[in-house]
């Protein structure tokens, strides 16, 4: 997807992203699935120093909130690392494609509440019907927020 030219994608910047499954393939109805790109994405944000504010691996794509904690932080690399780590365990495993080329990205602004958009991709489940409550879903959750629930008071 289309980047921002005069923006580096590097630093101590919130980004929400969107990555699609291949041909919206529901690869994470698949709790084998789900749970490994969950371990990959802890062990990815540790190696490519970012929070991960929020996660939800819907059925056919996944919304993060991940933020730099250093001034090198690179975006673009963290997600290329991620999906290429997944991508090699799932064709390994499952002799398909896990996702599309391509990712897509919205850089918050400063004065953007890190807390709604966190509520706002824990909620897709709900927005979607396919849980009534957001805590219903096993497929979302914080690498960095113990009590996700004060988000929601």
């Amino acid at each position: 997807m289309p980047r921002l030219n005069d923006f580096s994608y590097k630093g101590r910047y919130r980004y929400f992203v969107t990555l699609r499954c291949f041909l919206h393939t529901y690869h994470f109805s698949n709790y084998e699935t789900t749970t490994y790109a969950l371990e990959i994405l802890k062990e990815t944000a540790e190696r490519q120093s970012f929070h991960v504010w929020a996660y939800c691996f819907m059925p056919d794509h996944a919304h993060l909130l991940i933020e730099g904690k250093l001034e090198d932080s690179d975006m673009g690399k963290f997600i290329s690392a991620f999906k290429q780590r997944t991508s090699f365990w799932f064709r390994s495993r499952f002799k398909a494609k896990l996702w599309q080329p391509g990712y897509y990205d919205r850089i918050l602004r400063a004065d953007e509440s890190t807390s709604r958009v966190i509520r706002y991709i824990l909620d897709n489940p709900v927005r979607k019907k396919i849980v009534s409550d957001y805590s219903k879903y096993r497929n979302s959750g914080s690498l960095e927020l113990t009590d996700i629930s004060q988000l929601f008071e």
